[in-house]
């Protein structure tokens, strides 16, 4: 979201999140033909690359056939529906995914009987992806906890407060003997 936001050249002072989902309040959500990520993958990976460079490469596309000098000279409306089809099908790639976890929980007699849903981060605050995981809850009797939009902040910054709060308390640990993935390996850990 930060990004796409960044290429349409929407104020992210209060992160892209907020700034895309107001557009995309005036944008068709199906104007703008996009691809789901990862649609072959039957697995739960999750990745916006994809979908970042197909939003990029629609905006140049869009600004080349309207012949200006760039994508941050795109009129309002055209990027409101750039905005609207990023937001809807990134939004259709977590229902997606969900709907795969969802499925494998419900088929494992370990997990059969979680039926809740946390959605939380900033993410948590957009009222589209609230709406549709509401809806994708309640269509499989499952329940969706979400705080107050107000408390859906990022993740990034609650992790600096947890470590804020433990070093206040005097504990940390030595970076030198912690082990840090770019990607961590969670097919070694499966159930």
């Amino acid at each position: 979201f930060d990004k796409t936001a960044r290429l349409l050249g929407l104020p992210v002072g209060g992160g892209g999140g907020p700034a895309v989902e107001a557009l995309a309040r005036e944008g068709d959500p199906k104007s703008i033909p996009l691809t789901i990520p990862l649609q072959q993958r039957k697995d739960c990976d999750f990745s916006y690359a994809g979908l970042k460079t197909n939003v990029r490469r629609a905006a140049e596309k869009l600004a080349d056939e309207r012949a200006l000098e760039s994508v941050g000279d795109i009129e309002r409306e055209d990027k409101a529906n750039i905005a609207a089809s990023f937001q809807n099908i990134a939004i259709k790639h977590i229902e997606m995914r969900l709907s795969r976890a969802m499925d494998q929980l419900e088929d494992d007699d370990v997990t059969s009987d979680i039926k809740s849903l946390a959605l939380v981060g900033g993410v948590a605050a957009n009222k589209e992806l609230r709406s549709r995981l509401e809806k994708a809850c309640v269509d499989r009797d499952w329940k969706l906890v979400v705080p107050p939009g107000r408390l859906c902040t990022d993740q990034g910054a609650m992790a600096a407060w947890a470590g804020v709060e433990r070093l206040k308390l005097g504990s940390s640990d030595d970076p030198t003997e912690q082990e840090v993935y770019a990607r961590f390996p969670f097919h070694n850990y499966s159930a």
